[in-house]
């Protein structure tokens, strides 16, 4: 496995996304240019943070960083591409959104969509790269308040806890409740519920 290696250039973006394993709501993604004469501390996976750190450090990033953009594909869009695909649509409007148009971009995972700018895929980059690093907070902190959103709209469903991800608690409600119009079709339990065969 080689190493990966910053390109040295200066206007890098990171891009990365949260929601593709989720059963409802849009999968997000962030696209972040950091301003290297404002460096953040405590950059990493925004996985391996508390939702309070996470919470400060997006507002940091968002302060701080040369620029900064959200994409998004909404559940229809999961159904008709698939995950994978609408994922990487997701980043490509990220990119697209961001006001300054960057040399590079790496974007966290394995395979990385036409970006029209050179573009690398970095394994585990939200460790490695304080850019990819920063696009997950963001990315995460702002689909989190989505599901609180949707908690408000749903109590019974419990989003505020799960965030939309497959849980006991989660499959219960669906079964109990029923499948919400923000529900991905295309995903296994829906489908077993809506009684379609996968």
């Amino acid at each position: 496995m080689t190493e990966f290696v910053r390109p040295e250039i200066q206007l890098l973006c990171g891009v990365d996304e949260v929601g593709r394993g989720p059963l409802v709501g849009a999968v997000v993604t962030a696209a972040v240019i950091l301003d290297p004469a404002q460096p953040i501390a405590g950059l990493t996976d925004s996985k391996k943070l508390s939702e309070k750190k996470r919470n400060q450090l997006a507002l940091e990033i968002r302060q701080k960083a040369l620029c900064w953009s959200l994409g998004r594909a909404e559940p229809d869009e999961i159904d008709r591409l698939n995950i994978l695909q609408a994922t990487l649509v997701a980043m490509q409007r990220a990119v697209a959104g961001l006001a300054i148009q960057p040399e590079w971009v790496l974007v966290d995972g394995n395979r990385c969509p036409d970006f029209a700018v050179p573009a690398t895929a970095v394994v585990k980059g939200d460790s490695k790269v304080a850019e990819i690093s920063a696009a997950s907070i963001l990315a995460k902190v702002a689909r989190d308040e989505e599901m609180h959103a949707l908690h408000l709209r749903y109590p019974s469903f419990g989003f505020n806890r799960h965030k939309g991800y497959p849980t006991p608690e989660h499959l219960a409600a669906i079964q109990q409740f029923g499948v919400l119009p923000e529900h991905r079709r295309s995903f296994k339990p829906v489908q077993l519920q809506l009684g379609v065969q996968p």
